[in-house]
């Protein structure tokens, strides 16, 4: 009742709440014997939209903010992805996976038409902090699934309410740059303040919520023993260090420094070993990519031709649909058709999204999805040049961090699962509202 209560006072505390249970999704399908036409985050999403909607009668609000730049840079992906469903093989998955991203444009309007997008950004936060939490206490031996053992049968990985670690584990990272930069952005107000004891005592304590909310999350990651997440959220550290400084060369040599570091410190074996081979074995996925239909499976192999099997019928999907693609989310309905002999059971995705997005939705479809990313990267590099308050800009640059993320960790997996695109629309919502702020576009 109170909850209700509040996000009747506050839409945003409903955002909040809406990412908080989302990702209960697959935790809800798996254990409940009663089929819901929609899930807990879709049902989270219609309430959101009602109270905005209401809110919008009760005050009779006359301007909308609209977010041309992010919000016409997903319609023009959706428009072009919709073409697919004229050589999709089931019209109604490629509806379902459209309306996916209909759900994101519309949380970017909706966040840009909030004035506690601060609470917004909390609520993504929060919400991974959440499943972090349950992460590590199945990584301590709350799982007891034995095929999750790691670290000589000492350790579970973690999957929280994911059903799997890797996307549990890419949860994590994703919104883990956003933490950082966003802690970071709040130390930097609270120095700048030292002589305001109100102001800063303000920016400290938040400096010490998005820290530790920040550091669960951490945790959360490294529990998954993802090597995707790790691998995205590494490169996304290094672009985040690259752009802090104003001058670039200063961050070039912060790399160089980091880079050295590290390499020193896996030398010397501050590292434990464990952690170095994972972070390592990810390059068998990349070298010489061949057919695997007559590669002798072994347990060493298994997953790297596992993988490397679903590459090669996205490819070949590819081939075959070349400009429209079989249907925007068609790949597993079609997998039999060009699924390889050893490998007749789909994964529900080609582990690398690029190569899935070309099978479903082709050419078109793959370039407009490049160029809409193109266009958040421009967004967000905009505010970071331009930004004279360090906290927009340090968030700014967290956002780039979990787009720098993203972007890698698509090599190895589709991340938009168990309604992630939820959060994803919601951290676009806050770039857009950004990047109004500064090119002059936003009224509130």
């Amino acid at each position: 009742m109170i909850v209700c209560g509040a996000c009747i006072w506050e839409p945003s505390i409903a955002i909040l709440v809406t990412l908080c249970i989302a990702p209960l999704k697959t935790l809800i399908e798996t254990e409940s014997n009663y089929p819901f036409p929609l899930d807990v985050g879709q049902i989270g999403l219609l309430g959101v939209l009602g109270l905005f909607i209401l809110r919008f009668l009760v005050e009779k609000k006359r301007n909308i903010e609209i977010p041309y730049l992010v919000g016409g840079a997903i319609l023009l992906f959706i428009g072009g992805s919709a073409f697919s469903i004229l050589t999709s093989y089931s019209a109604s998955v490629a509806i379902r996976e459209l309306i996916k991203w209909i759900q994101v444009l519309l949380l970017v309007g909706i966040v840009a038409n909030t004035t506690k997008w601060q609470w917004v950004l909390l609520g993504v936060l929060l919400s991974a902090a959440l499943q972090a939490l349950i992460g590590i206490w199945q990584f301590l031996g709350g799982s007891g699934a034995p095929n999750l053992w790691i670290m000589d049968f000492q350790y579970f990985r973690a999957f929280g309410t994911f059903g799997q670690p890797n996307p549990y584990g890419a949860f994590m990272a994703m919104v883990l740059p956003l933490g950082l930069g966003t802690t970071l952005g709040h130390l930097i107000k609270t120095y700048q303040n030292l002589s305001n004891a109100e102001i800063r005592a303000s920016y400290l304590f938040w400096s010490v919520v998005y820290g530790v909310l920040s550091s669960i999350i951490l945790l959360g990651m490294l529990a998954s023993w993802s090597r995707g997440a790790w691998l995205g959220f590494l490169v996304a550290s290094g672009v985040m260090i690259w752009m802090l400084p104003r001058q670039r060369w200063i961050g070039t040599l912060l790399i160089v420094l980091g880079a050295i570091t590290l390499f020193t410190g896996t030398a010397l074996g501050v590292l434990p070993q464990s952690v170095i081979d994972r972070l390592t074995g990810f390059g068998q996925d990349f070298v010489g990519f061949q057919d695997v239909r007559g590669v002798v499976i072994t347990d060493e192999n298994y997953a790297v031709v596992e993988r490397l099997a679903h590459w090669q019928s996205a490819i070949e999907m590819a081939e075959d649909h070349f400009w429209l693609g079989v249907g925007f989310g068609n790949y597993e309905v079609v997998y039999d058709q060009y699924a390889l002999i050893n490998w007749p059971l789909a994964l529900g995705h080609a582990h690398n999204y690029y190569l899935n997005l070309l099978a479903e939705v082709g050419l078109v479809g793959t370039i407009l999805y490049l160029a809409m990313w193109g266009i958040f990267f421009y967004a967000t590099g905009y505010i970071i040049i331009n930004a004279d308050d360090w906290q927009i800009r340090c968030i700014a640059i967290g956002l780039l961090g979990t787009w720098t993320h993203i972007s890698v960790h698509h090599l190895l997996d589709k991340l938009y699962v168990n309604n992630l695109f939820l959060h994803i629309g919601v951290m676009l919502g806050i770039l857009a509202v950004l990047y109004m702020k500064k090119s002059g576009e936003y009224s509130n």
